[in-house]
């Protein structure tokens, strides 16, 4: 008996929740809980219509340990699959080293008082998972996670050596608003306005915000804008792929939404500093939260496709190699089969796939692990069976950017 126990109610929790219910086989039992609980009550609802599947939910502050802890002694589930905030990623792993139970999360750790945010803290606590038999996956989401599959799948199957990776991620979307964010506004703000950070010949090198920018045509998208900037999965991927000389991560933004974005820091409001409002301390990024769009709302709104992948270049039997990996996803056929645009279907898929391989025992092993410490093929496999098919091509020239 598979149970498993999901920690928060968002866009991402909500897809990753549907395509468990849609392996009710693999996942006979499923817990919900977030501390907003009227979305867990939606969540349920909608599930229980459209497969009939029941499941519990639970009302939890996952930043108390001792309260998480008391829901999984309650439950004892296999797996606890964390889809909250990245604040609340050391006190549910604590939790779950109390109750013995195994972790995966879909974004690393980060500090509620400073925008960094690193698996550092999260790979110290390898020993103690080791101690308990328990294993923790970390980063199932799309990028960190699939970007991470991709990668070692490349190495595996075309290349003897990786030497330069590129992580593009490009939302070719339109929601209609005339500013919002993806996914957590909080979280989204906090990275993309921190400093670039890109990796070259063993030193990491860094730049002001979103300076660095490029042209690129996305297959089935078009030509975009993209922005050198840094996401946590250069961190794990430069040291398990050791050989690797260069690594850069890329992101498309429109015209439009670096304006607003712009406005937005001028004015303070991209700020994690309290500021004081007749007597009561305000975090302003916080309140921005608050009155921008939910990203959940967003998906019967949006059209178009995303287009996310690794353009990766190395040798193989001496001579230079380039390929391209990457997934295309429709917003509007997402949104029909889950209720959900394409940025929280495309992290929520391959939360529920890593789940899966971890309560079928096919990828497992006691300590804390990122994505791309085990064999791609099993994942590779079940993202082409479960929405988010990949492409393969050899480059003919190493792209020069």
């Amino acid at each position: 008996m598979n149970k498993v126990f999901v920690i928060g109610a968002g866009g991402v929790s909500s897809v990753t929740i549907h395509k468990m219910a849609q392996l009710n086989n693999d996942f006979n039992e499923i817990v919900l809980a977030s501390r907003t609980i009227k979305k867990c009550k939606d969540i349920q609802t909608k599930i229980k219509q459209k497969y009939g599947v029941k499941i519990t939910i639970e009302e939890l502050d996952a930043d108390n340990v001792k309260n998480t802890s008391k829901l999984l002694k309650k439950h004892k589930p296999n797996l606890a699959v964390n889809l909250a905030l990245p604040y609340q990623d050391l006190s549910i792993m604590e939790s779950c080293l109390n109750e013995n139970v195994h972790y995966l999360d879909t974004a690393n750790y980060e500090s509620k008082d400073e925008a960094k945010f690193e698996y550092k803290w999260q790979w110290d606590l390898n020993k103690n998972f080791l101690k308990k038999n328990l294993m923790a996956l970390l980063g199932s989401g799309f990028d960190p996670g699939v970007t991470n599959v991709y990668t070692a799948y490349t190495k595996k199957h075309y290349l003897d050596k990786i030497e330069y990776l590129d992580i593009l991620d490009c939302n070719g979307g339109d929601h209609g608003q005339p500013f919002a964010t993806n996914f957590n506004p909080e979280i989204n703000i906090r990275e993309i306005t921190a400093k670039s950070k890109y990796f070259s010949n063993g030193k990491w090198i860094y730049g002001k915000p979103l300076s660095k920018k490029i042209s690129f045509n996305f297959p089935e998208v078009g030509k975009k804008n993209m922005y050198l900037m840094y996401h946590e999965e250069l961190e794990s991927l430069v040291k398990n792929f050791s050989e690797i000389k260069r690594a850069r991560f890329w992101m498309t933004f429109g015209d439009q939404y670096l304006n607003y974005l712009k406005v937005i820091q001028d004015i303070g409001l991209s700020s994690i500093k309290p500021i004081n409002y007749k007597g009561l301390d305000i975090i302003p990024l916080k309140f921005l939260k608050k009155i921008l769009p939910d990203p959940g709302s967003l998906g019967k709104y949006t059209k178009g496709k995303t287009c996310i992948g690794t353009i990766i270049s190395g040798k193989k039997n001496n001579k230079d190699k380039t390929f391209y990996t990457y997934n295309i996803c429709d917003h509007e056929k997402c949104f029909e089969e889950v209720g959900s645009q394409a940025v929280a279907y495309t992290t929520g898929v391959p939360a529920m796939i890593g789940s899966l391989l971890i309560l079928k025992k096919e990828w497992f092993r006691a300590g804390v692990w990122n994505v791309e410490q085990f064999d791609p093929d099993p994942f590779m496999k079940l993202l082409n069976l479960h929405g988010l098919p990949h492409q393969s091509i050899e480059l003919k020239t190493k792209l020069k950017f």
